[in-house]
């Protein structure tokens, strides 16, 4: 089985250069597309299933869609020069209380297709002057650029990516994929 390091123990290097920006942003738009390649062809039965206190697949898409305000917020941040950037919650309460499991999936990933578009959107129509624009990290105790946002959205993305393909994984072992139960 897949092991995935836990987010929260997670420490960054933020040395993009600038010229990195358009590629971040890439990366960051075409994460519902691969999330929804991710949850095509699973079961239900395994969208909704947890492991004892993790998080399903499906609660790991909503989490997605959950956190894009936030993203949109830090943006704000950058935008109006604050010092520092506005903090995650730290229980995740939105996700844990939002019951994702009982929302049909077609719902979440329309939700964060939609919400992702809006903050590529922002990020495309960012002027150029301000991509190292820094600000603090309340969590990480360390300045951050908006560039630097762009590569932590994505690497956030591929954090519930990887733990999607560890439940599949864990379930299906080594069928090919796309093969149901």
């Amino acid at each position: 089985m897949l092991k995935v390091f836990p987010w929260i123990e997670r420490s960054f290097q933020f040395d993009s250069p600038r010229w990195m920006y358009p590629n971040l942003v890439e990366r960051i738009r075409g994460g519902p597309a691969r999330v929804e390649d991710a949850a095509r062809d699973v079961p239900l039965s395994l969208m909704t299933k947890r492991e004892g206190t993790s998080w399903s697949i499906q609660e790991n898409i909503g989490h997605l869609l959950d956190i894009e305000p936030l993203m949109l917020g830090r943006l704000d941040d950058f935008r109006q020069k604050l010092p520092q950037l506005r903090a995650w919650e730290e229980t995740n309460g939105a996700t844990w209380e939002a019951n994702h499991n009982a929302q049909p999936l077609q719902e979440l990933l329309a939700g964060f297709r939609s919400a992702r578009s809006t903050l590529v959107e922002r990020f495309d129509s960012l002027d150029n002057s301000l991509i190292e624009q820094a600000a603090f990290h309340p969590r990480l105790k360390r300045p951050m650029r908006i560039i630097d946002l762009v590569y932590f959205i994505a690497e956030h993305d591929d954090y519930h990516l990887a733990k999607i393909s560890a439940i599949k994984q864990q379930e299906w072992g080594s069928r090919p994929r796309g093969e149901t139960f």
